[in-house]
Parts: structure tokens; C-alpha cells; sequence
């Protein structure tokens, strides 16, 4: 098949990685596959669009300022007719909400992919209400989890339209072992850490590890955040307000820092939103005990079997956990090894390709078929 990827990459986070992987995935299975980036001009060397090229994706990069929608229709519109995709598959709030019509037009079917929602303030949620609209007149909505599909037939969408498809995971870098992955972090070797990896922004819940960390204080332990977001200065003052200051190391924005996840002595997810994290995957292959927030795709990924498990904004109970691995390691690293198993059983890549190639392949005989009836009318 001819496909074409939409996205207006961010810095690269979950979004992109699944983009990466999918692309690359469908070209190695002998897709013509292109992808169109919508970059600010000052963006033209997004990381995002180098990679995709290494791995023969044909790449479109789009220079547009932020708010030129007109103009960044009418180049999605002139690359469709150019290439004839045979689907279109848009990720992310703008290719969603600003791309996908100018495909409709020419009669090329589209699929989505949500990756989730974030909430947050009167803005975000506007754009996010937009996007869920819009899901209506997509051929095909995938869902990275389950609790997801409700809400979107719940939106309008047709049910059989929605698909549920977990994200997949491929290790991209060998891991460093634990002695050099504290030394590219800077920590030291006899120190007990806890790690936190993601977007510093308020889904993804920095602050209640934080608030956990206040429960903590007896303990010799050490926070590594390693990310970058909007609430880096507010998160900094609440550790000073929380007296723990001392407890926190800030890394920023690390890359490749799947490679790292080693030089935790247990990993926290303390989101209060997700779809299936890709960070979560990175934890379970690097064989780490994992303490998470029981939200959106994640006890679809780890059970309780597999990882700590707790109630979201909830800083007691992850102290808690974090309390119980501190005191004694063992039942946490047997769930490590357990969730490591399950990674690779259960989120291989071959199938969840297979899974989008049917989802093609259905939205093309659909609009097949309706092309013809309208025709024949």
C-alpha cells in the first residue's frame, strides 16, 4: 500500500515514537510510505524527520508558521494529489482537526490514532472537545486502550469504527548497565532512586510523586526527574515549600533515555491520565520494579502481578509502595522480571502492524464501496 502519515511532531515524546516505529515497521514490510511533517520553519531540523528518513520513509517536511491552517490544508491537499495515497492516517490534535478534511475532499479514506487526553485548562480542553468532533468523520478511530473506546462512541463516533489497538514496543538502543547508566545521570552508586521520566506538565502528575516524597523524608532516597515541561518552576518551588529540595535531582530533557532506566532502583508513573505510555514499556524492559497510578491503559499493560499498582493523586499509598521496595526489594524485582516477560509475550511489533494492515484494508474496501454505490445512484 501507498500510505501517508500526518503529524506535527512536538518534542519527541510517546506520539512520535509510535510514529517512528509504525512507519518504519510498514516500510520494512515493503509499503510505499511517506510521512508529512508540519514543522515551524525554525523546525526544519526536527529530530523526528532525520530518523524517519534513516529508516525509508519518504519525508514532507511542511514549513508553516503556527496558525497558517489555510495554507497547510492547501499543501496537505496538493501532496495528496501528488501521491494518491492509498490511506491517510493523521496523529495528534491539529493534523486531526486541521489535515484530515483536505484528504476527505479527494475522496482518500483516513484513519486516526488517539493517543489520549490530557485535560487541563479552558484551552486545551476547547481543543480537545474539537478534536473528539472530528473523530466522527474518520473512517477508522484506533484507541491505544480500552477505557478510551467508551468515551469516544459516547463523543459520536460509530462503533464499528473504533478499534482498539495497544501501542507496541522495539528496544531502539542497547541499555546501559547499572553502574553507567548512574554515571550518565550523574547519581551516586550506593544511593536509593527513585525515577521519574515524562513531560513536566500537570496529566502526568510530578507533583504527586513529590507530595509522596514528603511521606519520605526518613529515608536516604533520591528523586531522578528526568524531563522537561511548563511546570519545571512551580514543580522546583513546591519541593522548596515541601522542604524535600534536597531530595530531588532535575535532569531536563535527557535523549535516548530508555537506555538509562537502569539506574533506578524502582520507577514511578504518577499520571492522572494515559493511554498505553511508551515510558511504561521502557521500565519493563529494563527489568525495573514499577510503582503506577492505575489510569487510563495501564492494568491493561501491568497487573498487579507485574507492578505496584495505586489509586491516582493519591501521594500516601505511593509513598507506601515506594516504603514496602525500600524495606524489601525482593517482591518488587520478581514483579520486574514478571512484567519483563510480559513485554516481550504480549506487545511485540509484527502483530500490531498486522493490526493496522487490516484497518487499512478495511477502510479502503469501505470507501470502495461506497464510491460505488454513490456512482450507481
Amino acid at each position: 500500500m501507498s500510505l501517508l502519515h500526518v503529524v506535527a511532531p512536538g518534542e519527541v515524546g510517546g506520539l512520535e515514537r509510535v510514529v517512528l516505529l509504525l512507519t518504519h515497521g510498514q516500510a520494512r514490510a515493503g509499503n510505499d510510505v511517506h510521512v508529512a511533517a508540519v514543522v515551524d520553519p525554525a523546525g526544519v531540523d526536527h529530530p523526528l524527520i532525520g530518523t524517519l528518513a534513516s529508516g525509508g520513509v519518504t519525508t514532507h517536511p511542511i514549513l508553516l508558521p503556527g496558525r497558517a491552517y489555510r495554507r497547510e490544508r492547501a499543501a496537505i491537499n496538493e501532496l495528496c494529489r501528488r501521491l494518491r495515497p492509498d490511506v491517510v492516517h493523521t496523529h495528534g490534535y491539529r493534523a486531526d482537526v486541521v489535515d484530515a478534511g483536505a484528504v476527505r475532499q479527494l475522496g482518500i479514506p483516513t484513519v486516526t490514532t488517539v493517543h489520549g487526553f490530557t485535560g487541563g485548562g479552558w484551552k486545551n480542553r476547547f481543543y480537545e472537545r474539537l478534536q473528539r468532533r472530528a473523530y466522527r468523520r474518520f473512517d477508522a478511530v484506533v484507541v491505544v486502550a480500552r477505557p478510551l473506546v467508551e468515551r469516544l462512541i459516547q463523543d459520536g463516533v460509530p462503533p464499528e469504527r473504533v478499534h482498539c489497538v495497544q501501542n507496541a514496543w522495539r528496544e531502539t538502543a542497547p541499555p546501559l548497565d547499572r553502574a553507567s547508566a548512574r554515571r550518565a545521570l550523574g547519581l551516586k552508586d550506593d544511593e536509593f532512586v527513585i525515577g521519574w521520566v515524562g513531560r513536566l506538565s500537570a496529566e502526568k502528575g510530578p507533583d504527586v510523586l513529590l507530595d509522596a516524597l514528603a511521606h519520605l523524608t526518613d529515608l536516604p532516597v533520591t528523586v531522578s526527574m528526568v524531563g522537561n515541561g511548563p511546570e519545571r518552576d512551580s514543580l522546583a518551588a513546591r519541593t522548596q515549600r515541601l522542604g524535600v529540595e534536597r531530595m530531588v535531582r532535575w535532569h531536563g530533557t535527557v535523549p535516548e533515555a530508555g537506555q538509562r532506566f537502569a539506574a533506578f532502583d524502582v520507577f514511578v508513573l504518577s499520571s492522572h491520565t494515559e493511554g498505553t505510555p511508551i515510558v511504561l514499556f521502557e521500565a519493563m524492559a529494563a527489568g525495573v520494579p514499577i510503582v503506577a497510578t492505575r489510569v487510563g491503559g495501564v492494568p491493561d499493560v501491568v497487573s498487579p502481578a507485574e507492578a505496584a499498582l495505586v489509586a491516582p493523586a493519591d501521594p500516601a499509598a505511593l509513598a507506601a509502595e515506594i516504603r514496602a521496595l525500600y524495606r524489601d526489594p525482593e517482591p518488587g524485582q520478581a514483579r520486574a522480571q514478571r512484567a519483563k516477560a510480559r513485554l516481550l509475550s504480549d506487545f511485540a511489533v509484527a502483530p500490531w502492524l498486522e493490526r493496522y494492515a487490516a484497518i487499512y484494508r478495511l477502510v479502503r474496501r469501505t470507501t470502495a464501496a461506497a464510491g460505488a454505490v454513490a456512482v450507481a445512484q
